[in-house]
């Protein structure tokens, strides 16, 4: 649906995009990731027609961007993070209009009209002015607008912003029930939504390619060694450093973390070499000393684990995908223009 070949985008002597190639195939929810400034909003500004790319091709279901941008626009659907709304119009009167944008047929905007505002939940404040509606709403009739035209692509920008626990999870089940019909792009700050949204997962930094693939690939494959978190009753035990120490001998560890020492209790982060399982000779090591083990358990990879460890990123969460691209109206007419 997707397909990105050798792409480049270069600003006199700066390379915001440097030779990316990625695909996404039809029906996958894929997320977008990265550090501020790592070219994720130049290549969306590439892909739905706002800038052509310095070198490379790039294709939205079929079309060309740069030598078929109309009908790449037509097959877009696009909810930035403020939604594009019209806060004096009311729900189906905003819906109907962004459907004649579109260049709908006039004989189908009723019924699509219709059916979207089911879709998205929105159809029992229909008569509503926009203004009048809470965040939640709002984000669902954004999200309408995006599909009113049912395109083939879906790029959706924080769709989960500002919205209550509730909301974020209506939302996030909105979106995993679209999957299928629609290839949808998807940025979050938040790496826990693109683990519980996404099947898969493309990660740039500083304009280059780093990951494309899987979240459980992904986690699977992101570190050379795996980790224990260990758990030691501090009664009796001189110090913290003697349990680490102890810990750093035992063989196939490669390095002891310290991550709580309070509640009388010490808890370690126990990292092994690639191919060993070192759980019998800690556990061993922490009873012969006469120390009680409290609890000895496998630690799993989250892909903010991954995202910082591809991106060499330090406490930076992912920028939206397209934080830096206006709200435009060619977005809301898609290819009206």
């Amino acid at each position: 649906m997707i397909q990105v070949e050798g792409l480049s985008k270069r600003y006199a002597h700066h390379v915001a995009v440097n030779d990316i190639s990625f695909s996404v195939e039809k029906g996958d929810i894929v997320g977008f990731l990265g550090p501020n400034g790592a070219g994720k909003t130049t290549t969306m500004r590439i892909l739905t027609c706002f800038m052509p790319p310095t070198s490379g091709k790039a294709t939205v279901a079929g079309f060309d961007v740069f030598e078929q941008s109309f009908e790449v626009k037509k097959h877009i659907g696009y909810l930035p993070e403020a939604p594009p709304l019209y806060p004096e119009m009311n729900v189906q009167d905003y819906l109907s209009f962004v459907a004649r944008l579109k260049n709908m047929p006039g004989s189908e905007i009723k019924s699509r009209t219709e059916q979207v505002m089911e879709r998205c939940a929105v159809a029992d404040v229909k008569d509503k002015l926009i203004s009048k509606l809470s965040k939640g709403y709002r984000q669902r009739v954004g999200l309408a607008q995006a599909i009113i035209h049912n395109p083939d692509v879906l790029i959706l920008d924080e769709p989960t912003s500002g919205l209550d626990p509730k909301q974020i999870n209506e939302t996030r089940e909105l979106i995993k029930s679209l999957s299928g019909e629609h290839t949808i792009i998807l940025s979050t700050h938040i790496l826990p939504e693109v683990e519980a949204v996404c099947q898969k997962v493309i990660i740039i930094d500083k304009g280059k390619l780093v990951a494309t693939d899987s979240v459980e690939n992904l986690k699977a494959r992101g570190s050379v060694s795996s980790a224990i978190q260990v758990q030691v009753d501090a009664s009796g035990v001189a110090d913290a450093l003697a349990v680490r120490q102890r810990l750093e001998q035992v063989p196939g560890v490669s390095k002891v973390l310290e991550k709580v020492v309070a509640d009388n209790r010490f808890i370690y982060e126990v990292e092994s070499l690639q191919g060993q399982n070192p759980r019998p000779d800690v556990a061993r090591a922490i009873v012969n000393a006469g120390w009680n083990l409290l609890e000895l358990k496998s630690t799993t990879l989250t892909l903010e684990d991954i995202f910082l460890e591809l991106t060499g990123s330090h406490g930076e969460a992912p920028a939206a995908v397209i934080q830096e691209a206006p709200p435009p109206q060619d977005a809301i007419a898609g290819g009206a223009q």
